[in-house]
Formats: structure tokens, sequence, C-alpha cells
């Protein structure tokens, strides 16, 4: 008899979920894709070994929000991990205008990576790995729904510590985030919405995607270490001083949050958002004073050209 064959079931087969791809394009090996057919090798390190590092920067009301700031981050963070792109930066920040002039959006979240690749002969050395570039523009994404954003992010702070810094440099923008999965199912299974994970020293860091903010005594603290330094913090932080409101970049002890009179989270998905709990402990006020002035003038700010970079059209080359 002829070896029997495992079944293997198509896509197309009933109670098989169907992948749903947002809307938008992606610039990959080369060519501009529909999200659908943007595609790495299995063998790519950034997927088999997390060998990667990236960016978010977001478009609104066709407008970049600090493209300069994150395209120099994202560069460092290149060089860091010794990796190479296919151009310069004036290469690097045309393609990202003409991958969000041909998703047509309004409002994106746009990301760029480099990725180590992997080698043509399949060599264990990462010097023989040819490196790999990917962009990509889909709607805006915000980092808690209008509900959270409204009243607070009920936040959880997780027994799991976050990667030590001496291990993982924080400061280069990383996919190692089992730390915070982890963190993030601990929340979920205490009644908790997010999460935010400590060091090793028992001092708060940062969560999935976000930075920190306690305002105690009108004082804005945030953590000054073990964090990747966020363009959207760092934003608070000169919103801060423009509005005359005090703060500090030290560490972060979980006592000052929990005794704070408000607290807020920053991310290029959404800004500057309120916490509303902390440990199933309300906050006194969410959003407070401060998270609202802080957060009009982020928004504000959208509009001003010192930040603001209107995206460019197609070029007369492009197909």
């Amino acid at each position: 008899m002829p070896d029997s064959q495992p079944q293997v079931p198509s896509p197309t087969d009933e109670g098989t979920p169907q992948t749903q791809f947002p809307p938008g394009i992606a610039w990959i090996d080369g060519r501009f894709v529909p999200m659908s057919e943007a595609k790495i090798p299995v063998l790519d390190w950034g997927f088999l070994r997390s060998d990667a590092t990236y960016d978010v920067v977001h478009v609104w009301k066709r407008r970049f929000f600090r493209l300069d700031a994150h395209v120099e981050r994202f560069l460092a963070s290149v060089a860091k991990l010794r990796l190479s792109l296919p151009f310069d930066r004036a290469g690097l920040e045309a393609l990202l205008h003409e991958t969000v002039a041909r998703s047509g959006l309004e409002d994106a979240y746009v990301e760029m990576i480099c990725t180590r690749g992997h080698s043509p002969t399949f060599s264990r050395d990462p010097r023989d790995a040819v490196n790999r570039f990917v962009a990509f523009a889909i709607p805006f994404g915000w980092i808690a729904n209008p509900e959270q954003r409204r009243r607070g992010l009920h936040l959880i702070v997780a027994s799991v510590p976050r990667i030590p810094a001496a291990s993982v440099d924080p400061t280069v923008k990383n996919y190692h985030w089992l730390d915070l999965v982890n963190g993030m199912f601990e929340a979920y299974e205490r009644g908790g919405e997010s999460v935010v994970l400590k060091d090793l020293e028992g001092f708060l860091t940062e969560g999935p995607g976000f930075n920190l903010f306690a305002v105690k005594d009108g004082v804005a603290h945030t953590p000054d270490a073990g964090v990747l330094e966020g363009i959207t913090r760092r934003t608070a932080l000169e919103l801060c001083s423009e509005l005359g409101i005090a703060s500090a970049v030290a560490p972060l002890a979980m006592e000052t949050l929990t005794g704070a009179e408000e607290a807020f989270v920053t991310s290029t998905a959404g800004g500057i958002v309120p916490v509303g709990s902390v440990d199933g402990q309300a906050l006194p006020a969410a959003p407070g004073p401060v998270t609202q002035r802080l957060s009009e003038l982020y928004w504000h700010k959208h509009a001003d050209p010192t930040w603001a970079t209107p995206v460019r059209g197609l070029s007369a080359s492009a197909t």
C-alpha cells in the first residue's frame, strides 16, 4: 500500500481562520506591494533571532510628526547593531514619503525596519548576512481605545522584570518583547488592560510600546534608564518645559506612581494617554490637569511646521 500522506488543510477549508490585512502599502525587496504580499523569508534572522531594529513615525492629516527625530533614532539603532541600509538618509526619507503617498492614507502608522537578513551560503556568521529593509504604511492605530483614552488605562505592574539594559540596550528599538508579553498576560489575568514592568532593582521602566509618567506634587516624573527613549516621551518633556511644568528624569519608584495625583503614558500610537488606575487602585484624577494640558498642546503641535512635515506626492517616475 502507498505511504499515507498527512492531510494539510487548505486556507479555504471550513473553520480555518482567514488572515485579514489592513489597507496600506509596503516596500520590501526593492518594490512596493499590498500589505497582504509583504513577506520575509522564514530564514531571515529578524524572524528567527529577533535580530532587527525598527522605528515608527505617524502621519496625521497628511503630515509626518517629528520625522527627523524618528529617522535619526532609527539610523542610530541601525549603526549600533552593525546593520546597513541600501540608501542614505535622504533616500530613506524619500522612500517613507512615497510609501505614505502610495497608500493614500490621511492618518497613518509608518514603520521602517532593518533585519539582519540571512547569509546566501547559510553561514552562521552575522557578518555574512545580507541585511533587509522593509517599510510600510497602514491606518493610524491607537495604543488605547476611545473609552480607555477618556477615563484612563487600567495599568498593572507585573511581577516579571524587564530585560536588563546590560543584556539588550533598550535605547535601540527592538522586538525583544517576551517579557512584555508575559507581563501583558499577567495584567489581563489580574483585571488590567496594560502593563508596566520593573527593573531588577525594583524601579519602574516601561510598558509595551509606551513610556510612563507619574505626576506628583506638580512634577512629571519619568524613568531615566532601562527604557526606550521615546520620541513622544521627549516631546512630552519639551512640552512640559514650554508650559512651565516641572519634570524629573530619574529612577521612578512604585511609591511615586501609586502616590501620584495623575499619571499618563506616551506613545507614537496615540500621543499622551491618561492612566486611570494602578493595580486596581484609582488615581485621584484621570485625566488630570497636567495630562490634559500636555495632550492639548501635543495635538496642536501637529500643525506646527517645526515638527510637522507634509507628505510629498509621488515622484514623476513612480508607477
